[in-house]
């Protein structure tokens, strides 16, 4: 007959306190110190002497078993796993409900609830950011943080055109701070579109350049091209009713270019001071 001893360190149980694990008896130092479980709270061995909860291959000091949230004691209660946490039945009821982002009550079966981009209300905490109105189902627009109803969003933020006074749902244009839907803000002329063109405003009229050029804009006592005051010619000399460009301000006799100089302005004609004396 076999002698009747630890596994580990082979001293006889004889009359001795042991613990029977994976078919093999230990004396309790050595189930203690090798042998016994971990426990998933406090991370100390679950000793012989200790009573053990297990649940799923893990275990606890039964003292150790416990919600999560509350701390009331469940070796010897039902439970609930969820989410990674070990909870007593009224908690996991708290958790397992969503919270309203109105009034961050639980949301239960049976509540009518509106839900947006992960985020649930009760159907009457879904109120416009604006006037406080529910707006439950109802359409609604979304802006930086806040909810609107659709008479809201279109007091406050929707933009009307100047032209034909309706909402731009989309793109359009703004000048001077108003807004134009694309194809309502053209050559008053032509009716072409202005959008990303050049422009020049008049009299709150807007032309193009080519219709600028045909019908408004005056003509150059030099070249006689018109003065758009775009690119070349931007900058003009203007004497009496008279107009030229930069560029064609020069003297009648000598060519000289007088933008910015002492010129004499005679018959029509300019001149620079030394071709006046001699006129």
């Amino acid at each position: 007959m076999s002698e009747f001893k630890c596994h580990h360190c082979e001293e006889s149980l004889q009359g001795k306190k042991y613990v029977q694990k994976d078919g093999a008896n230990y004396c309790v130092v050595c189930f203690d110190a090798h042998c016994a479980n971990i426990c998933q709270e406090c991370h100390k061995p679950i000793g012989a002497d200790s009573k053990e909860v297990c649940y799923k291959e893990q275990f606890w000091h039964n003292t150790c078993f416990r919600c999560s949230m509350c701390s009331q004691p469940l070796a010897t209660e039902t439970f609930v796993a969820w989410d990674n946490k070990i909870l007593c039945n009224k908690c996991a009821a708290r958790e397992a409900f969503p919270k309203c982002k109105g009034c961050l009550k639980d949301i239960v079966e049976g509540d009518q609830n509106v839900e947006y981009k992960g985020t649930i209300w009760h159907k009457n905490c879904f109120v416009c950011t604006n006037c406080k109105e529910v707006i439950g189902t109802k359409n609604f627009f979304p802006k930086d943080e806040g909810f609107y109803c659709v008479t809201c969003y279109d007091t406050l933020f929707t933009k009307y055109c100047m032209k034909c006074n309706k909402p731009i749902t989309s793109g359009g244009v703004s000048y001077q701070d108003q807004p134009w839907h694309n194809e309502c803000f053209v050559c008053v002329s032509c009716s072409k579109e202005l959008s990303g063109q050049r422009f020049t405003a008049m009299d709150d009229q807007y032309f193009c350049v080519d219709c600028y050029k045909t019908y408004i804009a005056k003509k150059c006592a030099g070249c006689k091209n018109p003065i758009t005051g775009f690119g070349k010619g931007a900058n003009v000399v203007a004497h009496e009713n008279n107009s030229w460009h930069d560029y064609c301000f020069n003297c009648k006799t000598c060519s000289v270019n007088l933008a910015n100089k002492h010129f004499v302005f005679h018959e029509e004609q300019v001149y620079c001071p030394d071709c006046a004396k001699k006129l």
